[in-house]
């Protein structure tokens, strides 16, 4: 029996007295899993096995499987959900893709699970296999896939499941700029959260079913929003922010379950770092009586199961030679650690902007964009494997050159700030430029004080008129993340190399590199 930090866990418990036949239901949760089946740093990034020998580490699939045993053991009724994103991080997904993350659900025995905006990242041909790998209902209400051949019919807006003899209703809810965030195709529209879950639940309620979990990739905020302006929700499961809601840790956003009216959100980081656990307790007509709960850290104190252990190595053999070829060597940790690359200048993020630059310079290029979003993980100090540097970089992005005007780079820089308060990946990272902004201003006037480096070592303010060549990878380049400034730009191409490549090998040219602030980004 391992040790477990729910210890005063923070509960939502009604005045109105108990009903006569109560439902006592755990909620078990994962979201933004990203690959991680191998345990991760405190970093968020690759654990060196010596470290986590050393119990240092975090997370990975065989520690889940030792805690959601022992969670079920101690419940009385329980389900295991998922809020999205399970795809994309690490070489196992670049290599299986959707395969190796259906036999882990499988293993797991996930009841259900919301789609994230990187299951798109392949388009819909790859989540249509996933789709009929699991043996559990992938949800989506919010998108009309009734156009897409590969998926039509696969994916239900919402399913009904049966635990203890009680019927839940389990509603899923994804990104509506997914078609901005990924790659799900033209024939996918995406709507309204609030109308499409309210459509859901009114639908359930009609055929009798009182209990309703939502299962939402849609971000913290607006899962508020969905609590406070639909009514017959019960429970959201979030998921697409990476929030960690605790009632005893100080870096939490907020409380373990957040309660909106009469609707429990929770939500537990990301990388499987947390196993969520919510006991929810329900009345005979189906409102909560109470909802208590912590997600639970898979630490050292968490044994991992050997048998999980065994079958990830076996899968990560054809990974081995790719993944441990060393190719730096960095002087202090790397710190790309997306609360602070989402809203600031950060170490990673002008790594990469300058190894963007470096690699096009001669070409006349002169700016560098990265979208903080592609920006995955740090990296540790001392030697720095090609492993680390795909799990920063996991999307095979492609170095893209185009000309854009001054004015043109100005939009985009709002842009990039325009969702600063969600975190979103739009926020840029640059080289060869700086700007000021100030989050307090209304979108879309938030930018000031642009510079550009002219001659390469005089800043000179940008010129609305003039045509400058840019440099950022094909993901953006391409509108992803909102910059659909860019989509018609003119000199575009987006077939450089692969940018993981492009930063490994400025890395190694440059020795042993020194990561740094140099205040290109400020903010007021």
């Amino acid at each position: 029996m391992y040790r477990h930090l729910l210890a005063s866990a923070a509960a939502f418990v009604l005045g109105a007295g108990a009903a006569s036949a109560e439902f006592n239901l755990t909620i078990l949760h994962t979201n933004d899993f990203h690959d991680r089946y191998e345990p991760i740093s405190a970093f968020d990034g690759p654990c060196a096995p010596e470290d986590n020998t050393a119990g240092e580490c975090f997370g990975g699939s065989a520690r889940l499987v030792t805690a959601l045993a022992e969670a079920r053991g101690r419940a009385a009724n329980s389900i295991l959900v998922d809020g999205g994103d399970q795809f994309q991080g690490t070489l196992f997904y670049t290599y299986y893709k959707g395969k190796m993350t259906a036999e882990f659900m499988n293993k797991l025995g996930y009841d259900a699970m919301t789609v994230g905006n990187h299951e798109f990242d392949d388009g819909p041909e790859v989540l249509a296999g996933f789709v009929d790998a699991v043996n559990f209902p992938i949800l989506m209400s919010n998108a009309d896939i009734s156009q897409e051949p590969k998926l039509a019919g696969k994916i239900a807006k919402s399913s009904v499941i049966e635990k203890g003899g009680e019927k839940l209703g389990l509603i899923g809810l994804t990104p509506q700029d997914t078609a901005e965030l990924a790659s799900p195709g033209k024939n996918i529209s995406f709507t309204d959260p609030v109308q499409a879950v309210q459509a859901e639940v009114d639908r359930l309620t009609a055929e009798g079913i009182t209990k309703i979990i939502v299962l939402s990739h849609s971000g913290y905020k607006v899962d508020q929003k969905v609590a406070a302006e639909t009514t017959g929700v019960d429970v959201i499961v979030g998921g697409h922010d990476n929030t960690y809601l605790s009632n005893t840790s100080e870096d939490a956003v907020g409380p373990y379950p957040t309660m909106v009216g009469k609707t429990a959100i929770v939500q537990a980081y990301a990388y499987g770092k947390f196993l969520g656990e919510l006991n929810v307790v329900f009345d005979d007509a189906g409102e909560i009586v109470s909802a208590t709960g912590e997600p639970l850290i898979m630490d050292k104190a968490v044994p991992e199961d050997s048998d999980t252990l065994a079958r990830i190595a076996e899968l990560a053999v054809p990974l081995e030679e790719i993944r441990s070829k060393i190719v730096a060597e960095s002087a202090g940790p790397i710190e790309g650690n997306r609360d602070i690359c989402r809203q600031e200048e950060c170490q990673m993020g002008n790594l990469v902007a300058d190894a963007m630059l470096a690699r096009v310079a001669d070409q006349g290029v002169t700016i560098a964009l990265a979208n903080s979003g592609g920006l995955r993980a740090s990296i540790d100090a001392g030697e720095v494997t090609m492993g680390e540097v795909l799990t920063v970089l996991p999307f095979q992005n492609t170095l893209s050159t185009f000309e854009v005007s001054g004015s043109m780079l100005k939009d985009a820089l709002e842009n990039g700030v325009s969702q600063y308060e969600e975190k979103a990946g739009r926020f840029l990272q640059v080289a060869g430029l700086k700007y000021s902004f100030d989050p307090a201003a209304p979108a879309g006037s938030r930018v000031s004080d642009v510079m550009v480096l002219v001659g390469g070592d005089a800043w000179a303010p940008i010129d609305p008129a003039t045509n400058y060549l840019v440099v950022s990878n094909n993901y953006v380049r391409q509108g992803g993340d909102g910059f659909k400034m860019f989509v018609d730009a003119a000199k575009a191409y987006d077939y450089g190399p692969d940018l993981a490549d492009v930063v490994a090998e400025y890395m190694a040219a440059n020795g042993a590199y020194t990561p740094y602030l140099d205040g290109r980004i400020t903010k007021k």
